[in-house]
């Protein structure tokens, strides 16, 4: 869990509170404090958190929003503006990054307006900077429970003990097939292709295999999937050739 708070602002729809509590918990985020909710605590709400009651019971509600900021440092609001003369706007990834930083330090918060209506300018005086989830400029508004969920699947990821996301393979996986076994397959599936007269209609005659190894190499094909094709290829000229018959081609 990291420290920071989710203030929403005079949230209109109770379903929406709830809504804003299953992302949170989704993400690990359990602090809510609601500021002068219309309707609170309410079975819609809990209705809606599906699952995240336990953020819904330890939700506070207070009547300002300096209470609702007390004893935070580092406080962001959201805003759906490119830019605003007296505040700093971080786009939402950016501004994941320096919450988690600061919510080490202290509390940190993120104010989210009423539905309707937003942020005012009284409600952003404590803020540090204005957040901003880009979207569509057609129609760039979003619902409060889903810029919450935008907002905490950000500082989820933003968080030290969250294993940044990798392009490389997972532990344990078979490893990749070598160049050696990579030419070995090419050559089982040229044999194969001569043998059902499958061949490369084009004029020059050798596009066919080059555009087949291209879309090999981009699978990555590990050591147990180039196994798996050959044992497909195996089976193929077993079905085709007579009984007896002894199996020729360059392939080992």
């Amino acid at each position: 869990m990291i420290d920071v708070r989710v203030v929403l602002v005079e949230p209109s729809h109770p379903g929406n509170i709830g809504a804003v509590a299953r992302a949170m918990k989704n993400m690990g985020l359990d602090r809510l404090v609601l500021v002068r909710p219309q309707e609170f605590p309410h079975p819609e709400a809990k209705a809606r958190a599906s699952g995240a009651e336990s953020v819904l019971a330890g939700a506070r509600v207070v009547s300002t929003v300096a209470e609702a900021l007390a004893g935070c440092g580092y406080v962001a609001a959201t805003t759906s503006r490119d830019r605003d003369q007296n505040f700093r706007v971080l786009e939402v990834r950016q501004a994941a990054l320096r919450i988690v930083a600061e919510a080490q330090h202290a509390p940190a918060a993120v104010l989210f307006g009423a539905e309707r209506t937003g942020l005012t300018n009284e409600d952003l005086q404590q803020s540090h900077a204005l957040v901003r989830i880009p979207a569509d400029a057609a129609y760039p508004s979003l619902n409060l429970a889903m810029a919450v969920q935008v907002l905490a699947y950000e500082l989820y990821r933003a968080r030290p003990d969250v294993p940044a996301f990798t392009l490389g393979r997972p532990s344990g996986a078979a490893p990749l097939a070598s160049p050696e076994e990579m030419e070995r397959l090419y050559a089982h599936l040229a044999e194969v292709m001569d043998e059902v007269e499958f061949r490369d209609r084009t004029q020059s005659g050798t596009n066919l295999m080059t555009r087949i190894r291209r879309f090999l190499q981009r699978a990555e094909l590990d050591q147990n999937e180039v196994n798996i094709l050959r044992g497909l290829l195996t089976a193929v000229q077993k079905r085709r050739r007579p009984a007896g018959s002894e199996r020729t081609g360059a392939r080992a």
